[in-house]
């Protein structure tokens, strides 16, 4: 995939560090094109939420360097603080000791639980999938993934619970590394889960719920589980009519409150868990630790156009339904490691990724591996909304929305929802 967009990165709420300390207001974030929203605004299509940091001193998406472990080839690497499924564990409570200020070099202790399956419904084939996830599970120390491939059929229907042919793979190859971050995290979480990839024939809207409807069939035969969608588009006065596809018994749903300010359909959906993004800030003087979780400038969220406020939000947000719900790492300056193979022309190798498309794997599989299976997607929700302070990292720092209307705040806000997860209580 050539790599076409460029932008920098706006303000960050911390001071992040790179290479040699050098700031990462020096580094340069890409955006595939599967990330660019369709020019059409009469095309029913939805684009990924994936963004690639080029760190200052790197030229190209792909990272090399010294690796911070020795005998170990691949990341971390020295002087590069960027996010690994230790890590990520440590930040969010998951597993206990804790490495203290949670550096990524050093972080060993990997989530550990998970059962039933996760379902992650994308657009297009990947056909080094099982390849690319394998690679990141050995790296970091994660068991095999149970993994599986699927295709939805075109939206036709009744069809959508039978399998497909296999979808062509996407021009651009976005949609590729989009797949990669999705399977690769969502296992990083719930390593006991059952990872299911469905592939939509292509990113159009029906295509995609399509999908999402063979998600919901496999997933009641394995006796529910979760949905995580990383990709969305804007809203429209007909998508109260698609909410009824995120209503099956036994899932959960997740989708990514966009990377842009606003809100995105499918997360404004009362049926799902909208998970918005954060930035998690390092400063590597003082050990790579960490400062503290701020909101994402650019994350998604705001007030639905089309959505009624569901019964489980609080009444202060007004009669609309307000998103993101809850949040989690997805600024790209503080970013994932992801092993990918299609993400440029150069080949395989590893990436810093970001965006809410981070999230929403991430999240679900927390969710999953929390082990308590709500019956659906607004029990969830519910649950969510109900549960003490005490399980989310509530974040106090930073501003976003249009024109930075919002900030975030003690309690529910526009930016961030509930705030972060912390620990598996009340999931």
């Amino acid at each position: 995939m050539q790599i076409k967009h460029s932008i920098a990165p706006l303000t960050i709420a911390a001071v992040f560090l790179g290479p040699a300390g050098i700031a990462l207001a020096q580094s340069r974030v890409v955006i595939p094109d599967s990330s660019i929203p369709s020019a059409d605004i009469t095309a029913d299509v939805s684009h990924t939420n994936v963004q690639i940091l080029v760190p200052a001193g790197q030229s190209g998406p792909q990272i090399s360097g010294t690796p911070a472990i020795p005998g170990i080839p691949g990341p971390p690497f020295t002087g590069f603080f960027f996010e690994t499924p230790a890590s990520i564990a440590c930040v969010y409570q998951l597993m206990l000791p804790q490495v203290p200020g949670c550096n990524p070099n050093l972080a060993y202790m990997n989530p550990t639980g998970g059962a039933r399956a996760i379902a992650i419904v994308d657009a297009f084939h990947d056909d080094m999938a099982a390849t690319d996830l394998a690679f990141f599970s050995n790296q970091f120390g994660l068991p095999a993934a149970n993994f599986a491939v699927h295709f939805a059929q075109p939206n036709s229907g009744p069809n959508c619970t039978t399998e497909g042919p296999m979808p062509a793979a996407d021009p651009s190859g976005g949609w590729e590394v989009e797949e990669s971050l999705d399977i690769e995290w969502a296992h990083a979480m719930a390593p006991g889960a059952m990872i299911l990839l469905v592939e939509a024939q292509s990113n159009s809207n029906p295509n995609l719920l399509c999908a999402v409807d063979y998600a919901n069939f496999l997933l009641s035969g394995l006796g529910g589980g979760e949905v995580s969608m990383s990709w969305g588009g804007g809203e429209a006065a007909s998508e109260t009519t698609r909410d009824f596809h995120f209503t099956s018994s036994g899932v959960v749903y997740f989708a990514s409150s966009g990377d842009s300010p606003g809100v995105e359909y499918p997360c404004a959906s009362p049926n799902i868990v909208c998970v918005g993004g954060t930035s998690v800030g390092r400063n590597a003087t003082t050990g790579a630790f960490l400062n503290l979780e701020s909101d994402w400038q650019d994350a998604g969220g705001g007030i639905s156009r089309f959505e009624t406020r569901p019964s489980y939000q609080p009444f202060s947000i007004g009669s609309m339904r307000g998103v993101p719900d809850v949040s989690a790492v997805a600024n790209p300056a503080t970013g994932v490691w992801v092993r990918d193979t299609h993400v440029s022309p150069q080949g395989e190798g590893w990436f810093v990724v970001g965006g809410t498309s981070v999230a929403s794997p991430v999240v679900a599989g927390i969710v999953n591996a929390a082990g308590n299976f709500a019956s659906s997607g607004t029990s969830e929700l519910s649950r969510l909304y109900s549960d003490p302070s005490s399980n989310f990292n509530d974040i106090l720092v930073g501003t976003c929305g249009l024109n930075i209307g919002f900030a975030a705040g003690p309690g529910w806000d526009f930016c961030t929802g509930r705030g972060s997860p912390r620990g598996y209580s009340g999931k």
